[in-house]
């Protein structure tokens, strides 16, 4: 299996090499050359498996530089239920009649992002202990990748975490997670900006070829090859659980910001997973239902990106997007060069309205998308409350909404639970008048101390500072 950029460059490259990697040399995204096929009989062979017998046969279709023994021993060590708190790893349950409810928030960190960066984390151990080399990551948050990408790499041999976020834009209960970690090997910058502003450092860092190499920067992000395709994984565990048999058709509703984890149920239905529709959920921060509905992607200023309540979504450049238009404009990375860096680079959008491929878009590619407000959250999470004695945080609210607009009659609906809701305690007060559930080992995670440094919005800036922490 070899790898290539989005953007065109010649080069291809194995999967070990792009797990360290992170961007292409020309700024574009990795994918490989093409997806594996999966067919009945695999999907039969590979129902009934383990979480981690299943990671294996799924990464084991992208990866062929790593001993199957090791990565079998990698997955085994990765998805266990003494760190995902039960067997199932990502348990399925009926909501209501025909939506479904698939828990990826029993991680360390209680949201959807330890799914992969447990993995990761075990795979950079392993590769750079193989190579005998160090990487210092470079990441950027709205919320819940820093937290599951630092206890991920805290105290792992060769690897220190640089993880930006915006300054002031996390809920307390985030940022504390992130922020009280006292580990050597962790970094905490708060920017004096946006998410898109972290998003755009990295980006920025990363294309700095001569900076990258020498001080080894790699990343965490779903820009990461290897995290989205960990993400494959629990696509392929609900559909199991959904179904009895393989000729069932299934569909996904995806809160999305950043189009990482969306872009993972998008690989997965190009193998030949029977997914109907993959439902797009966004809060007012709309850029890419925008697109699904017109055809247009538009990226907003900073100044027009909303501060809402589902936080992790305030998103206005999603970094991930740029693979699925890979593919809708059937793989020509001149194109896709064309699109994200002249006219989006250009004029902050690109507009394919009147290009045949965007006509096509929803059927080949099952795509759909929806939009919700801070008054369809509250009132999602009562309703779920009340009617079924279940609490669900701001985003899976943004997800179940949309679920409920895109049901068709007979194909189970699943909805892909984003953050356990203590993370965003203060839109649940709002909405039901009380705290929600906190797990033992975070009480009193506000008040520890903090190590933390703030920073501008200044890739330069950013430079220095990991020039200064690891030289």
């Amino acid at each position: 299996m070899r790898y290539l950029s989005t953007r065109g460059h010649p080069d291809r490259r194995r999967f070990c090499d792009i797990l360290l990697e992170g961007l292409a040399p020309d700024g574009g995204l990795y994918l490989p050359e093409q997806y594996p096929k999966v067919d009945a009989a695999t999907l039969a062979k590979w129902r009934g498996l383990s979480y981690a017998e299943l990671a294996f046969e799924v990464l084991s279709l992208y990866v062929d530089d790593i001993p199957a023994a090791d990565l079998k021993a990698l997955c085994a060590k990765t998805y266990t239920a003494e760190v995902f708190g039960s067997d199932e790893i990502v348990p399925l349950r009926e909501l209501e009649d025909g939506v479904y409810l698939e828990a990826l928030s029993n991680g360390p960190t209680l949201a959807f992002k330890d799914m992969a960066m447990q993995l990761l984390g075990n795979l950079f151990e392993y590769e750079l202990n193989r190579r005998g080399e160090q990487l210092n990551i470079l990441g950027a948050t709205s919320g819940d990748t820093g937290s599951a990408a630092e206890y991920a790499m805290r105290g792992k041999k060769g690897v220190r975490v640089f993880m930006t976020s915006p300054d002031g834009r996390m809920s307390p209960f985030q940022q504390a997670q992130m922020f009280s970690l006292q580990d050597a090997n962790i970094h905490n910058i708060a920017v004096d900006g946006v998410f898109d502003d972290c998003q755009d450092i990295v980006k920025a860092v990363s294309n700095d070829l001569g900076f990258k190499r020498k001080y080894k920067i790699g990343t965490v992000n779903s820009i990461n090859w290897a995290r989205l395709l960990a993400q494959v994984v629990y696509y392929f565990a609900g559909y199991f659980q959904a179904t009895a048999s393989n000729d069932k058709q299934v569909s996904f509703t995806v809160p999305s910001g950043n189009f990482g984890n969306v872009c993972a149920g998008h690989v997965a239905r190009m193998m030949g997973l029977p997914i109907r529709t993959l439902v797009v959920a966004t809060n007012e921060n709309d850029v890419l239902d925008e697109f699904f509905r017109t055809g247009v992607y538009r990226v907003r200023a900073a100044a027009d990106t909303h501060e809402t309540s589902s936080p992790s979504m305030d998103i206005s450049k999603a970094s991930n997007f740029e693979r699925f238009v890979f593919d809708l404009v059937g793989r020509d990375g001149a194109k896709t060069r064309a699109l994200f860096e002249g006219e989006l680079g250009r004029a902050g959008r690109f507009d394919l309205r009147g290009d045949p491929v965007f006509a096509q878009a929803a059927q080949r590619f099952g795509f759909a998308s929806s939009r919700s407000t801070h008054a369809d959250r509250l009132a999602t999470i009562r309703d779920t409350d009340k009617r079924f004695a279940t609490l669900i945080d701001t985003h899976t609210a943004d997800g179940l909404k949309a679920a409920r607009e895109h049901l068709v009659a007979g194909v189970p609906m699943i909805v892909l639970e984003t953050a356990l809701p203590i993370k965003f305690a203060e839109t649940i007060v709002e909405a039901l008048g009380h705290e929600p559930a906190r797990p033992a080992r975070f009480e009193g995670i506000e008040a520890l101390p903090k190590r933390v440094v703030k920073l501008p919005a200044d890739a330069e800036a950013v430079k220095a500072y990991i020039a200064q922490h690891c030289d």
